[in-house]
């Protein structure tokens, strides 16, 4: 029996492992980084565990402090959660050499499964469908020749199916190069969750992308290895839940669509799958439980699979629990990390599993802008409610590090049917406060009410350029009705104010009080009408006078925000909008007999964040006279986010062109490109190799022109 559960982990998944743990009587062991010393999940642990260091590396891939931490608390038993040391087969072989209780398969099955390259083989014997592979463990694979240049074939040469072919062999004896078709997807062997992978058009493009996953891949999960496998752009993705018990019983417990995705990061998933037919449903269920079989898994597993009409392929198995397993928890009635418990304690299975019940759709909330470059710093608020399930890593006042993902939580709705579980979600996800960081809380809304999304008719570039969010110009439709991700609805339409990511064009282009039409302008009016409220109650002389009070009025009173282009105008107001209330935290405003309340939010960073009913809106105040010191230089690239310098691909002098990679950034696990935006000369560079740099920092400067 378990009686004291240290979980490998951190943020939501730790928390979630805890709040069954707390329903068993079982007693919890925390980890925490120095960076995640505040953070929650340390808090609600009975006991917790410093890992001294920040980056992953030094804290929680480091196996030896983790097993330390277990006999310093007198933990028997270990939950890996998912993500970092969750699918090596090495700690877990530790970990059971120490005699402690691993919450996983046994390290055998995660080996098997852990490197994808002979995973992918190991299903092919099996009789589970497979895409062809291409092996790059070998400095002469990655110089793979265009398929324009190479023998006509009927079909790729797979080899993975070469016996001969063994990523561990020594490199030099690596198969020779192979015909392939474009595009390509690089993938991480060791690991999943986006890391390590990239999408390959040319065969140009590949030394570079193969070396930039690999770099990834080794940050990410200590392990550098990558494959490649044809790229197939609109097909679906979906995945099957196993769990299996020591007694041979293994179940299917039904199928998630996770085909929304970006960055090859799962962005909304679902169970069950919608259009799936009852024979494909079998095959997926079927070829499942045979992958299980076959590596003599025990515990929750899911079984990845590309599914293209009727056709369906072996991505891989993920030895562990995945990020998306609510939904399935949800509709299947189950608790999956009770069950992992209870099968690592080593009771039975029951021979079926429980019936599936209604629909659940999960959407997972990030820190990160409108480009998907993920956001750090202090998240003020953080409120979610409804008729939803919330596990999340972080509360009210969490510090977001740089150094791990950026994912705050899942918000999750269950119904009798999907129309009903995507309504709850869409009411939840609107009506949350998110204050403080930039989230993708309106991609999300965006995804959900999407025409297509609402049909079923999702695919892996469900959010890729010509997609449904973001859909080719056509001669004849230069532009689209279809919000875009960053909640506009395109280059010349307006939309919902952003969350952090300012307001819509209309507005950002001069639309402020003075030509009110919407909920969005009436909301930076509303702020401007509360940071008056605030100042004048914060005034320590005539405190009881109006704001703005004098004898002879010659001039409005107006307020500058840097999202918007022009003043915002709030006294006189505009024609046809009363204030039935003005205070710093709330302003109610009437039009044409229609009132709208506004929720306040001022920090103390200046920022004014507004949440009401047509949506939210983050501004920030300007002085009128601002600071010379505050200005940069035209054409200044500034860091996105805190990290390290990886690369520097340009010295001052040299010509570059728009669009072109000017230096690379590592931040959350991740490699972020800076580019030029124009073409032009580089003026300066203000960092070099391995440099430290802060949000906003100035890297680089690009004079546009020729000079």
């Amino acid at each position: 029996m378990i009686n004291r559960l240290l979980v490998a982990n951190r943020g939501e998944i730790a928390r979630r492992i805890f709040r069954t743990c707390r329903e068993l009587g079982v007693s919890t062991v925390a980890l925490f980084s120095d960076p995640d010393a505040d953070a929650p999940h340390a808090a609600e642990a009975d006991l917790a565990v410093r890992l001294p260091g920040a980056h992953p590396a030094d804290t929680y891939l480091d196996a030896a402090a983790i097993l330390a931490a277990c006999a310093a608390t007198g933990a028997d038993a270990v939950h890996p959660g998912y993500g970092f040391l969750s699918e090596n087969a090495d700690f877990a072989r530790a970990v059971i050499d120490a005699g402690l209780v691993w919450i996983g398969p046994p390290p055998e099955a995660i080996a098997a499964m852990g490197v994808k390259i002979g995973a992918k083989r190991l299903m092919a014997a099996a009789g589970v469908p497979v895409l062809p592979s291409y092996d790059l463990s070998g400095p002469a694979a990655v110089t793979v020749p265009d398929p324009a240049s190479a023998p006509a074939s009927d079909a790729p040469t797979d080899p993975m199916s070469d016996p001969k072919s063994d990523p561990k062999s020594d490199p030099a004896s690596a198969p020779a190069p192979v015909p392939v078709e474009f595009p390509l997807l690089v993938k991480a062997s060791a690991g999943g969750g986006g890391r390590g992978m990239r999408v390959v058009r040319a065969a140009g493009e590949l030394a570079r992308e193969v070396e930039s996953a690999r770099r990834e891949a080794a940050a990410a999960f200590g392990d550098g290895t990558v494959f490649a496998e044809p790229l197939l752009e609109r097909a679906r993705h979906v995945e099957v839940q196993v769990l299996a018990d020591q007694h041979g019983t293994v179940w299917a417990l039904g199928e998630r669509e996770c085909s929304v995705q970006r960055r090859h990061q799962k962005v909304i998933e679902e169970c069950p799958a919608p259009g799936i037919s009852p024979g494909t449903r079998e095959l997926l269920h079927d070829a499942a439980v045979r992958a299980a079989r076959e590596i003599g898994y025990v515990g929750a597993g899911t079984v990845e699979f590309l599914v293209d009409g009727e056709r369906v392929a072996f991505l891989e198995m993920n030895t562990r629990l995945q990020v998306e397993h609510p939904v399935t928890e949800l509709v299947h009635g189950v608790d999956l990390v009770r069950l992992q418990l209870e099968v690592a304690e080593g009771a039975a299975l029951p021979s079926v599993p429980p019936e599936p019940a209604g629909w659940a759709v999960e959407a997972r909330l990030y820190a990160e802008d409108s480009a998907y470059v993920p956001q750090s710093g202090v998240l003020r608020r953080f409120e979610i409610a409804g008729d939803v399930r919330v596990d999340s890593g972080v509360e009210s006042g969490s510090v977001v590090s740089p150094y791990y993902d950026a994912m705050l939580a899942k918000v999750i709705a269950h119904g009798a049917t999907r129309e009903q579980a995507v309504r709850k979600l869409v009411t939840a996800l609107r009506g949350a406060r998110l204050h403080g960081l930039t989230t993708n809380r309106d991609l999300l809304v965006n995804i959900l009410t999407n025409r297509e999304f609402l049909a079923g008719d999702t695919h892996t570039a469900f959010l890729a350029p010509g997609g449904p969010l973001h859909p080719s110009p056509t001669p004849g439709n230069p532009t689209s009705d279809i919000p875009a991700a960053d909640g506009s609805a395109g280059p010349d339409g307006g939309g919902e104010l952003g969350s952090g990511a300012g307001l819509s064009s209309d507005a950002a282009s001069g639309g402020g009080a003075g030509s009110v039409g919407g909920a969005e302008e009436l909301a930076v009016l509303a702020a401007a009408l509360a940071v008056a409220a605030g100042n004048r109650r914060r005034a320590r002389v005539l405190g009881g006078l109006p704001g703005g009070w004098r004898n002879v009025r010659s001039q409005p009173r107006r307020t500058r925000f840097a999202e918007i282009e022009e003043d915002v105008v709030y006294d006189p107001l505009p024609p046809g909008v009363t204030v039935v209330r003005a205070e710093p935290d709330g302003v109610v405003l009437e039009r044409d007999r229609v009132r709208h309340a506004f929720d306040v939010a001022r920090y103390p960073d200046g920022k004014v964040c507004v949440d009401h009913a047509g949506g939210h809106a983050e501004l920030t105040p300007l002085p009128r006279l601002p600071e010379p010191a505050d200005q940069v230089a035209p054409g200044s690239l500034l860091a996105p986010m805190p990290g390290s310098v990886l690369r520097v691909e340009v010295e001052p002098g040299d010509r570059v062109t728009k669009g072109q990679e000017v230096l690379v950034l590592e931040a959350m696990k991740m490699e972020h490109r800076i580019a030029a935006p124009a073409d032009g000369v580089v003026a300066a560079v203000h960092v070099e190799k391995g440099r430290q740099v802060d949000a906003g920092a100035v890297l680089a400067v690009i004079e546009e022109g020729d000079s």
